[in-house]
């Protein structure tokens, strides 16, 4: 495999959709929950990265999630709760298949 040529390919239309790793970690944490609400999502980030994030660019990324449709809200008594789109599982499926062609495991 020419990692330069499928990667590369591959990797633009992540681009277009997801444009940090900051987001991209967000959704796979709101794919693996059952609707989580944004606090969970945030505390579950930060136990991974052993890192906190602060408030307002966690919630800028969320924030921006919704808006360019990737992952859908809906209130919930005073939690909102998150879930992935169809577009935002589609790329959330492309962005996984395209890692395992770019990250050989064997």
């Amino acid at each position: 495999m020419t990692v330069g040529r499928n990667c590369d390919d591959r990797l633009r239309p992540l681009v277009k959709w997801v444009r940090s790793g900051l987001k991209r970690d967000v959704l796979y944490l709101v794919a693996a929950g059952d609707e989580p609400t944004g606090q969970a999502v945030k505390r579950d980030l930060e136990a991974h990265y052993d890192e906190r994030v602060p408030p307002k660019r966690f919630y800028g990324a969320l924030d921006g999630l919704v808006d360019t449709g990737h992952l859908a809200v809906e209130t919930d008594g005073v939690h909102d709760r998150y879930r992935l789109t169809d577009g935002g599982e589609a790329g959330l499926t492309r962005h996984v298949q395209w890692v395992r062609e770019c990250v050989p495991t064997e």
